[in-house]
């Protein structure tokens, strides 16, 4: 099967409304921006998003939910974007904030095929409210459940024809666990390679949880917030 499409308009076409999508990075670090751009020119609506963060207001997630096309956010932070703060203070979107800890292990139990797990992050608050809770030799853990998704989005350093992936340093952070656990996984990647030019224990993702990949370009690979020190006299 031929994985390799041209843009990430193409390699989005088939995402149609109240989607269910996972999009990979951590904060601004490794997000898939060619797809996002793309999602928000396709207009559609009522999607929910699966991230470890919101984006900022003109950029990442920040673009979809200025354009109102996400129904409800699924995030372990949120805290740089005020547009997403209006939204929720005025109930105009749906929000799930779930410990970091616990979204990473959701999605990675997906992709590894296990359905639940007991934790003890969150027992005796909000997050634990009709959720079966256990005790474990005397403690309290409550259970998750995995996370799934209609399509996973990762943007990778490099990839070949074959889905292989390869990220580079926390770019792989929620990334490499999203690949696995989207049915179908969209990958965009800064340079796309033949196969047989990776070296193979250096791949992060298996070319067989990636159905399409495609090679994009003018990433501008921002960060939330930039401190400048100053060099002090010694």
């Amino acid at each position: 099967m031929n994985k390799v499409f041209f843009s990430a308009t193409e390699a989005i076409d088939d995402i149609q409304d109240n989607a269910t999508i996972m999009l990979g990075g951590f904060g601004l670090c490794g997000i898939p921006e060619s797809c996002i751009n793309a999602l928000v020119e396709k207009g559609i609506t009522g999607l929910t998003c699966i991230s470890n963060n919101a984006g900022v207001d003109d950029f990442g997630l920040g673009l979809l939910l200025k354009t109102r096309q996400i129904k409800k956010m699924m995030s372990s932070y949120v805290g740089e974007n005020a547009e997403f703060e209006r939204q929720l203070l005025n109930g105009e979107l749906e929000v799930d904030l779930i410990p970091q800890g616990t979204l990473a292990t959701r999605i990675q139990m997906a992709g590894m095929g296990i359905p639940a797990f007991f934790t003890p992050a969150g027992y005796g608050t909000e997050i634990a409210e009709g959720k079966e809770i256990r005790v474990f030799n005397g403690k309290h853990y409550l259970m998750e459940e995995a996370l799934y998704a209609d399509f996973a989005i990762v943007k990778a350093w490099k990839g070949d024809r074959f889905g292989n992936l390869l990220f580079r340093k926390t770019t792989r952070n929620f990334s490499t666990s999203m690949a696995k656990a989207g049915r179908i996984t969209i990958a965009e990647v800064e340079e796309l390679v033949e196969p047989g030019e990776l070296d193979p224990d250096m791949i992060h993702v298996p070319g067989i949880y990636v159905h399409r990949i495609f090679q994009a370009s003018g990433y501008e690979k921002r960060i939330e917030k930039k401190t400048v020190q100053l060099n002090r006299p010694e």
